[in-house]
């Protein structure tokens, strides 16, 4: 299996993720390779707009339809 390794974590940055792990009854392996596989279970905001971009059978373009979301949300 791959492995990840970061280097220059700050000082703050790597006791937070410490206590974090702690407080989840987890070594800080294990609390970071939980994180990592839930970030990359859901797709990125740009990973759904590529996706949403191929698709066709709309009537409005993409581009159309968010202005049209913005000019909704503009009203209320």
């Amino acid at each position: 299996m791959p492995s990840v390794q970061i280097e220059d974590v700050p000082d703050e940055t790597h006791t937070v993720l410490r206590r974090r792990a702690a407080l989840a009854h987890q070594s800080l392996q294990e609390y970071l390779l939980a994180k990592l596989i839930q970030d990359a279970s859901s797709p990125s905001l740009d990973e759904v707009l590529d996706r949403a971009g191929g698709r066709t059978g709309g009537s409005l373009s993409f581009r159309d339809a968010v202005k049209a979301v913005h000019e909704d949300r503009d009203r209320r």
